[in-house]
């Protein structure tokens, strides 16, 4: 999976790769798919969620510029295969879920591997976590029309925030960076994908980094 659907496809972060060779991507799945685990594709996790293809999930992780003293925010917990990944790369992951089986589910999995850098929470991912912001950077694992406005105030100076951005038919991968100065952002585009939708009732604004 390592060789050919990540560094064949131009993930060259050997931190990343080394991150996605440890995590057992099958322990994730549902038993009856987890031969399939290591395919290129995304899979179903119940409750109309999936699991990332492979390739997404080492994109984003690499898109996010993870260092080993850096706190992130992930939106979606899912499986917990994303948290997983970025357990390995940070200093401390803190995970926002709104389906508690889910929750459930990948707070074993993560007891199972020993990982102990997870704080998780049941809660709408579009309000981050504020009480333990800033956040070096935050990675948001469903679709949405715009950055919820939170998440942005939540990012502190010079981090990096990755997100699907669009609608149910057509979405972009978008990597933003806030100024070290605080007084704007960067943005570039990673290609086009296809997520679930955040589920959020605080609705979504115009993007306020434009």
């Amino acid at each position: 999976m390592v060789r050919q659907q990540l560094a064949r496809r131009g993930i060259n972060d050997c931190r990343v790769l080394a991150a996605m060779r440890w995590v057992p991507r099958d322990w994730f799945l549902p038993p009856d798919l987890s031969r399939q685990a290591y395919r290129d594709g995304p899979l179903p996790i119940g409750s109309g969620q999936t699991i990332s293809q492979p390739y997404i999930v080492g994109l984003m992780t690499a898109s996010l510029a993870p260092r080993r003293r850096h706190r992130v925010l992930e939106i979606g917990t899912g499986s917990g295969y994303q948290t997983a990944v970025l357990a390995r790369l940070v200093a401390r992951v803190f995970t926002v879920e709104r389906l508690p089986d889910l929750l459930v589910e990948a707070e074993e999995r993560f007891r199972r591997l020993g990982i102990t850098t997870v704080d998780t929470r049941l809660g709408d991912g579009a309000a981050g976590w504020a009480e333990a912001a800033p956040f070096d950077g935050i990675l948001v694992t469903a679709a949405t029309p715009r950055v919820p406005a939170p998440l942005l105030e939540q990012l502190t100076l010079g981090g990096r925030l990755v997100a699907p951005i669009g609608d149910h038919d057509e979405q972009e991968l978008i990597i933003l960076e806030r100024s070290e100065a605080g007084d704007g952002w960067r943005e570039r585009r990673a290609g086009g994908v296809r997520f679930v939708p955040l589920v959020s009732r605080l609705g979504f604004p115009e993007d306020p980094w434009q």
